[in-house]
Protein backbone atom coordinates (compact mmCIF):
# COMPACT_ATOMS: atom_id res chain seq x y z
CA UNK A 1 0.00 0.00 0.00
CA UNK A 2 1.44 3.40 -1.09
CA UNK A 3 1.67 5.86 2.07
CA UNK A 4 -0.73 7.95 0.27
CA UNK A 5 -3.25 5.23 0.47
CA UNK A 6 -2.30 4.47 3.48
CA UNK A 7 -3.26 8.05 4.91
CA UNK A 8 -6.62 7.39 2.92
CA UNK A 9 -7.41 4.45 5.09
CA UNK A 10 -5.97 5.79 8.12
CA UNK A 11 -8.39 8.98 7.82
CA UNK A 12 -11.18 6.66 7.26
CA UNK A 13 -10.29 4.32 9.80
CA UNK A 14 -9.97 6.98 12.50
CA UNK A 15 -12.68 9.58 11.09
CA UNK A 16 -10.00 12.20 10.27
CA UNK A 17 -9.82 15.60 8.78
CA UNK A 18 -6.83 17.10 7.11
CA UNK A 19 -6.32 20.50 7.42
CA UNK A 20 -3.28 22.17 5.23
CA UNK A 21 -2.21 26.04 4.65
CA UNK A 22 -1.72 27.38 1.39
CA UNK A 23 2.28 27.03 2.42
CA UNK A 24 2.78 23.91 2.96
CA UNK A 25 4.74 21.77 0.56
CA UNK A 26 2.96 20.27 -2.37
CA UNK A 27 2.60 16.46 -1.03
CA UNK A 28 0.95 17.88 1.72
CA UNK A 29 -1.99 20.26 0.15
CA UNK A 30 -2.18 17.31 -2.35
CA UNK A 31 -2.93 14.78 0.76
CA UNK A 32 -5.45 17.30 2.51
CA UNK A 33 -9.35 17.25 2.69
CA UNK A 34 -8.64 21.01 3.02
CA UNK A 35 -5.98 23.88 1.81
CA UNK A 36 -6.61 27.30 2.64
CA UNK A 37 -5.38 30.74 4.18
CA UNK A 38 -6.07 30.88 8.03
CA UNK A 39 -9.72 32.20 8.04
CA UNK A 40 -10.54 29.52 6.03
CA UNK A 41 -9.07 26.75 7.97
CA UNK A 42 -10.77 28.41 10.92
CA UNK A 43 -13.90 27.73 9.76
CA UNK A 44 -12.94 24.45 8.39
CA UNK A 45 -12.19 23.18 11.74
CA UNK A 46 -15.21 24.70 13.37
CA UNK A 47 -17.88 23.42 11.62
CA UNK A 48 -15.88 19.55 11.26
CA UNK A 49 -18.10 16.32 12.19
CA UNK A 50 -14.55 14.83 12.05
CA UNK A 51 -13.19 13.25 15.23
CA UNK A 52 -9.38 14.15 14.85
CA UNK A 53 -7.99 17.18 13.02
CA UNK A 54 -4.98 16.92 11.87
CA UNK A 55 -3.43 20.10 11.35
CA UNK A 56 -0.81 20.87 8.40
CA UNK A 57 0.78 24.39 9.31
CA UNK A 58 2.38 25.96 12.38
CA UNK A 59 1.80 25.66 16.04
CA UNK A 60 -0.86 28.71 16.30
CA UNK A 61 -3.29 27.35 13.48
CA UNK A 62 -3.42 23.79 15.09
CA UNK A 63 -3.80 25.86 18.82
CA UNK A 64 -6.65 27.59 17.04
CA UNK A 65 -8.57 24.51 16.05
CA UNK A 66 -8.27 22.99 19.17
CA UNK A 67 -9.93 25.97 20.75
CA UNK A 68 -12.67 25.66 18.40
CA UNK A 69 -13.22 22.03 18.98
CA UNK A 70 -12.12 21.56 22.82
CA UNK A 71 -13.49 18.35 22.72
CA UNK A 72 -11.75 17.03 19.72
CA UNK A 73 -8.75 15.35 19.21
CA UNK A 74 -6.10 17.91 17.57
CA UNK A 75 -2.78 16.83 16.16
CA UNK A 76 0.01 18.82 15.08
CA UNK A 77 2.33 16.44 12.64
CA UNK A 78 5.79 18.35 13.70
CA UNK A 79 5.62 19.53 17.38
CA UNK A 80 7.85 22.25 17.23
CA UNK A 81 6.39 24.12 13.95
CA UNK A 82 6.18 27.22 15.40
CA UNK A 83 5.78 30.83 13.90
CA UNK A 84 8.69 33.34 14.82
CA UNK A 85 6.22 36.11 13.71
CA UNK A 86 3.40 34.65 16.55
CA UNK A 87 6.75 34.38 18.91
CA UNK A 88 7.42 38.58 18.60
CA UNK A 89 4.42 38.87 20.62
CA UNK A 90 3.52 38.54 24.61
CA UNK A 91 1.01 39.05 27.03
CA UNK A 92 3.80 41.05 29.10
CA UNK A 93 3.70 43.62 25.89
CA UNK A 94 -0.34 43.32 25.90
CA UNK A 95 -0.37 44.25 29.39
CA UNK A 96 2.06 47.15 28.78
CA UNK A 97 0.06 48.17 25.83
CA UNK A 98 -3.69 47.98 27.31
CA UNK A 99 -2.13 50.06 30.43
CA UNK A 100 -0.84 52.78 28.06
CA UNK A 101 -3.58 52.86 25.86
CA UNK A 102 -6.66 52.20 28.53
CA UNK A 103 -9.82 53.22 25.80
CA UNK A 104 -8.24 50.70 23.29
CA UNK A 105 -9.33 47.62 21.57
CA UNK A 106 -7.30 44.84 21.21
CA UNK A 107 -7.28 42.93 17.55
CA UNK A 108 -4.92 40.10 17.54
CA UNK A 109 -3.81 38.72 14.05
CA UNK A 110 -4.60 35.07 14.62
CA UNK A 111 -0.49 34.29 13.97
CA UNK A 112 -0.38 34.72 17.65
CA UNK A 113 -0.04 32.73 20.83
CA UNK A 114 -3.01 30.85 21.95
CA UNK A 115 -2.10 32.69 25.42
CA UNK A 116 -1.66 36.00 23.72
CA UNK A 117 -5.34 35.68 21.49
CA UNK A 118 -6.67 35.37 25.21
CA UNK A 119 -6.60 38.61 25.72
CA UNK A 120 -7.98 39.86 22.31
CA UNK A 121 -11.04 41.43 21.89
CA UNK A 122 -11.27 39.89 18.59
CA UNK A 123 -9.24 38.10 16.19
CA UNK A 124 -8.33 38.87 12.61
CA UNK A 125 -6.62 37.41 9.90
CA UNK A 126 -5.01 39.25 6.90
CA UNK A 127 -8.25 38.39 4.82
CA UNK A 128 -10.68 40.38 7.22
CA UNK A 129 -8.55 42.67 9.09
CA UNK A 130 -9.82 45.94 7.89
CA UNK A 131 -13.42 44.69 7.85
CA UNK A 132 -13.02 43.48 12.11
CA UNK A 133 -11.60 47.07 12.61
CA UNK A 134 -14.08 48.86 11.12
CA UNK A 135 -16.57 46.59 13.19
CA UNK A 136 -15.00 48.01 16.58
CA UNK A 137 -16.22 51.55 18.09
CA UNK A 138 -12.98 52.37 20.03
CA UNK A 139 -10.96 55.15 18.03
CA UNK A 140 -7.73 53.10 19.28
CA UNK A 141 -6.66 49.70 18.06
CA UNK A 142 -3.74 47.92 19.47
CA UNK A 143 -3.00 45.45 16.59
CA UNK A 144 0.27 42.65 16.87
CA UNK A 145 2.27 40.87 16.15
CA UNK A 146 2.42 42.03 12.90
CA UNK A 147 3.48 45.87 11.66
CA UNK A 148 3.13 45.54 8.19
CA UNK A 149 -0.11 44.49 8.78
CA UNK A 150 -0.79 47.22 11.05
CA UNK A 151 -0.18 49.54 8.52
CA UNK A 152 -1.84 48.53 5.92
CA UNK A 153 -5.03 48.57 8.37
CA UNK A 154 -4.08 51.91 8.60
CA UNK A 155 -4.13 53.30 5.42
CA UNK A 156 -7.38 51.85 5.22
CA UNK A 157 -8.78 53.34 8.23
CA UNK A 158 -7.29 56.66 8.86
CA UNK A 159 -9.92 57.89 11.17
CA UNK A 160 -8.67 55.35 14.23
CA UNK A 161 -5.49 54.88 15.35
CA UNK A 162 -3.95 52.06 15.07
CA UNK A 163 -0.92 51.02 17.47
CA UNK A 164 1.59 48.26 16.62
CA UNK A 165 2.54 45.61 19.44
CA UNK A 166 5.40 44.95 19.22
CA UNK A 167 6.25 48.46 17.22
CA UNK A 168 8.39 46.37 14.29
CA UNK A 169 6.82 42.80 14.40
CA UNK A 170 7.30 41.28 11.38
CA UNK A 171 7.27 37.71 9.49
CA UNK A 172 10.63 37.40 8.10
CA UNK A 173 9.55 35.54 4.62
CA UNK A 174 7.14 38.32 3.57
CA UNK A 175 10.28 41.30 4.39
CA UNK A 176 12.10 39.95 2.01
CA UNK A 177 10.49 41.08 -0.56
CA UNK A 178 12.58 44.29 -1.71
CA UNK A 179 12.19 46.80 -4.62
CA UNK A 180 14.62 44.99 -7.04
CA UNK A 181 11.53 42.42 -6.85
CA UNK A 182 8.84 44.92 -8.03
CA UNK A 183 11.31 45.92 -10.62
CA UNK A 184 12.21 42.74 -12.15
CA UNK A 185 8.35 42.17 -11.74
CA UNK A 186 7.28 45.35 -13.60
CA UNK A 187 10.13 44.03 -16.81
CA UNK A 188 8.30 40.80 -16.72
CA UNK A 189 4.94 42.42 -17.23
CA UNK A 190 2.09 40.72 -15.44
CA UNK A 191 0.66 42.08 -12.13
CA UNK A 192 2.11 41.91 -8.76
CA UNK A 193 -0.11 40.64 -5.78
CA UNK A 194 1.35 41.45 -2.42
CA UNK A 195 0.40 40.15 1.22
CA UNK A 196 -0.56 42.71 3.76
CA UNK A 197 2.65 41.21 5.49
CA UNK A 198 5.01 42.92 2.66
CA UNK A 199 6.59 46.21 3.70
CA UNK A 200 4.23 49.17 3.52
CA UNK A 201 6.91 50.25 0.20
CA UNK A 202 5.83 47.20 -1.08
CA UNK A 203 2.39 47.52 -0.79
CA UNK A 204 2.29 50.55 -2.40
CA UNK A 205 3.78 49.47 -5.43
CA UNK A 206 1.87 46.37 -6.17
CA UNK A 207 -1.57 46.30 -8.03
CA UNK A 208 -3.19 44.42 -5.10
CA UNK A 209 -3.23 43.21 -2.01
CA UNK A 210 -4.52 40.30 -0.57
CA UNK A 211 -4.59 36.96 1.57
CA UNK A 212 -3.50 33.81 -0.24
CA UNK A 213 -6.99 33.31 -0.65
CA UNK A 214 -7.41 36.53 -1.59
CA UNK A 215 -5.28 35.98 -4.45
CA UNK A 216 -6.89 33.00 -5.38
CA UNK A 217 -9.96 34.56 -5.79
CA UNK A 218 -8.32 37.59 -7.61
CA UNK A 219 -6.16 34.98 -9.99
CA UNK A 220 -8.88 35.03 -12.78
CA UNK A 221 -8.51 38.60 -13.81
CA UNK A 222 -5.16 38.28 -15.72
CA UNK A 223 -3.12 35.74 -16.93
CA UNK A 224 0.09 36.59 -16.26
CA UNK A 225 1.12 37.40 -11.81
CA UNK A 226 3.76 38.12 -9.77
CA UNK A 227 3.29 36.49 -6.40
CA UNK A 228 4.74 38.24 -3.12
CA UNK A 229 4.71 35.69 -0.15
CA UNK A 230 5.75 32.03 0.12
CA UNK A 231 6.59 29.72 -2.33
CA UNK A 232 4.04 27.17 -2.04
CA UNK A 233 1.35 29.62 -2.99
CA UNK A 234 2.72 29.26 -6.43
CA UNK A 235 1.95 25.67 -6.51
CA UNK A 236 -1.58 26.13 -4.66
CA UNK A 237 -2.48 28.77 -7.46
CA UNK A 238 -1.22 26.72 -10.37
CA UNK A 239 -2.86 23.37 -9.30
CA UNK A 240 -6.16 25.42 -9.55
CA UNK A 241 -5.30 27.43 -12.53
CA UNK A 242 -3.26 25.89 -14.91
CA UNK A 243 -3.74 27.76 -17.42
CA UNK A 244 -2.37 30.63 -16.09
CA UNK A 245 1.39 31.98 -15.41
CA UNK A 246 2.94 32.78 -11.19
CA UNK A 247 5.97 33.79 -10.97
CA UNK A 248 7.31 33.44 -7.53
CA UNK A 249 10.27 34.39 -5.49
CA UNK A 250 11.65 30.91 -5.23
CA UNK A 251 14.32 32.20 -1.82
CA UNK A 252 10.68 33.10 -0.13
CA UNK A 253 10.42 29.91 2.18
CA UNK A 254 8.92 29.55 5.34
CA UNK A 255 10.91 26.77 6.65
CA UNK A 256 9.06 25.74 9.66
CA UNK A 257 5.74 25.72 6.91
CA UNK A 258 7.64 22.88 5.34
CA UNK A 259 8.46 20.90 8.30
CA UNK A 260 6.12 18.47 7.88
CA UNK A 261 6.42 15.60 5.51
CA UNK A 262 4.24 13.27 4.05
CA UNK A 263 6.00 10.40 5.83
CA UNK A 264 5.01 12.61 9.57
CA UNK A 265 1.59 13.22 8.17
CA UNK A 266 1.18 9.54 8.13
CA UNK A 267 3.10 8.43 11.65
CA UNK A 268 1.11 11.75 13.28
CA UNK A 269 -2.11 10.04 12.13
CA UNK A 270 -1.20 6.52 12.32
CA UNK A 271 0.23 6.91 16.22
CA UNK A 272 -2.43 9.89 16.77
CA UNK A 273 1.05 12.24 17.38
CA UNK A 274 1.30 15.39 18.48
CA UNK A 275 -1.88 16.22 20.40
CA UNK A 276 -2.22 20.00 20.90
CA UNK A 277 -3.32 20.37 24.10
CA UNK A 278 -3.98 23.76 25.95
CA UNK A 279 -4.98 25.32 29.65
CA UNK A 280 -8.64 25.59 29.62
CA UNK A 281 -9.10 29.06 31.09
CA UNK A 282 -6.57 30.35 28.00
CA UNK A 283 -9.07 28.36 25.40
CA UNK A 284 -11.95 29.96 27.46
CA UNK A 285 -10.60 33.10 27.28
CA UNK A 286 -9.63 33.18 23.43
CA UNK A 287 -12.75 31.36 22.29
CA UNK A 288 -14.92 34.82 22.33
CA UNK A 289 -12.25 36.34 20.09
CA UNK A 290 -12.05 33.66 17.23
CA UNK A 291 -15.37 33.21 17.27
CA UNK A 292 -15.90 37.22 16.70
CA UNK A 293 -13.94 36.89 14.04
CA UNK A 294 -15.18 34.11 12.09
CA UNK A 295 -18.69 35.62 12.88
CA UNK A 296 -17.76 38.80 10.94
CA UNK A 297 -16.06 36.40 7.91
CA UNK A 298 -14.40 37.50 4.79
Amino acid sequence: MSREDHIRSLKSEKNAIILAHNYQLPEIQDAADVVGDSLELAMAAKETGADIIVFCGVQFMAETAKILNPSKKVLLPVKDAGCPLADQLTPDLLEEARRAHPGAMVVLYINSTAECKAYADVICTSANAVKVVRSLPAREIIVGPDSNLAAYIQDRIPEKRIIPVPPSGHCYVHEAFTDEDVRAARLRGGKIICHPECRPEIQKQSDLIASTGGMIRNAPIADLWNIFTEREMGYRLKTLYPEKTFHIKESAICEDMKRISLAELETSLENEIYEVVLPEEVMRRALGAIERMISIGR
